[in-house]
């Protein structure tokens, strides 16, 4: 079975206590946090004074997805206000090997994101060295959007390379997924689903993890 990570960039913020303990409850995996810089991507989610309150209230792995510039500026602030696994964008990372090396430096799990316009075979040299790998399936930057579907032909290139290259990573699809396609993703290989408005933006949260999980 796939892993299920909300995505907290969907969540009700005047109410987020209260959606993390659901989450606490549940059998969720991961908690997906959407870090947003507004240069690198058309949009702003959240900082530092939120993933501290994030931090004493989650008791899941936070997984955190970071759509910003130069990020090695932050990755120590990042583990120390508790991520598991910090994914930097293939297109923000000049030097993606060194960048993944100060991640791993910290002792936590490094995976790249890369943009649907953006080839796998861009990955051959770093996928060996990296525990996820983050596919967007719509155009990074705001939450609600339509999944893209050339993110299946996208999937089978990256598992054969993941194969080819005998690496350990897994496969992490982010955005657009919801209940017409979750059962089609799982089924093409993703390791990991990142759902928003599928979970957060349903009126009963706990009832839309489960329904999830009964369709994968």
């Amino acid at each position: 079975m796939a892993i299920l990570a909300p995505s907290l960039l969907s969540a009700d913020f005047l109410r987020l206590y209260e959606a993390l303990e659901i989450v606490n409850k549940s059998s969720v995996e991961w908690l997906h946090l959407d870090i947003m810089d507004g240069v690198f991507v058309p949009n702003i989610s959240f900082g530092f004074p939120v993933l501290a309150a994030v931090q004493k209230n989650c008791q899941k792995p936070m997984d955190v997805h970071l759509m910003i510039v130069e990020p090695d500026r932050y990755i120590e602030r990042f583990v120390k206000h508790g991520a598991f696994n910090i994914s930097v964008h293939y297109e923000a990372c000049p030097h993606l090997h060194r960048t993944i090396q100060n991640i791993h430096s910290y002792g936590i799990k490094a995976g790249v994101a890369i943009n649907p316009h953006t080839s796998v075979n861009l990955l051959e040299d770093i996928i060996q060295d990296i525990e996820v790998v983050c596919l967007m399936s719509v155009n990074p930057g705001f939450g609600g959007q339509k999944f893209i579907e050339h993110t299946y032909s996208k999937i089978d290139k990256l598992k054969n390379l993941i194969i080819q290259k005998n690496s350990k990573a897994l496969i992490e699809i982010d955005g657009g997924v919801d209940a017409n396609n979750i059962q089609a993703l799982v089924k093409a290989g993703a390791d990991v689903l990142v759902a928003g408005n599928s979970i957060f933006g349903q009126k009963d949260i706990a009832a839309a993890i489960k329904h999830i999980y009964q369709l994968m």
